[in-house]
């Protein structure tokens, strides 16, 4: 069951922040100012992918909980960082971001440290 609550955790906080990402990246092109509370609001109901970030975020903080009530945090947490390393390859190639060897390189020790969680 573990595994399974991982996987949501994981899939669920890729597919919200990236389309969160995604959808305010749109708005913020066709508006030059920052946005207020208000705006922010409208943005919700008006583009329908980010209403689904939120949803896909909300799954993933109660998987989330779901996962500390049977799972030390010491695992949870860490384990939970896969979402980071499929982030940002995802980053990389579906939003077209830039990726610093800095960057890549944090990446990779994030994925070792899971590695070393999980075992």
């Amino acid at each position: 069951m573990k595994w399974l609550l991982l996987g949501i955790v994981i899939v669920s906080a890729v597919l919200g922040d990236l389309l969160q990402s995604r959808e305010m990246k749109i708005a913020g092109q066709n508006s030059g100012r920052m946005p207020g509370a208000v705006k922010v609001l409208r943005l919700i109901f008006e583009r329908r992918y980010l209403l689904l970030a939120i949803v896909s975020m909300a799954v993933s903080f109660f998987a989330f909980l779901a996962l500390v009530q049977t799972e030390p945090i010491s695992f949870a947490v860490p384990a939970s960082a896969g979402s980071f390393v499929i982030e940002t390859l995802l980053a990389k190639l579906w939003l077209k971001e830039s990726l610093s060897g800095r960057r890549t390189l944090g990446t990779l020790v994030v994925l070792a440290g899971i590695l070393l969680v999980a075992r």
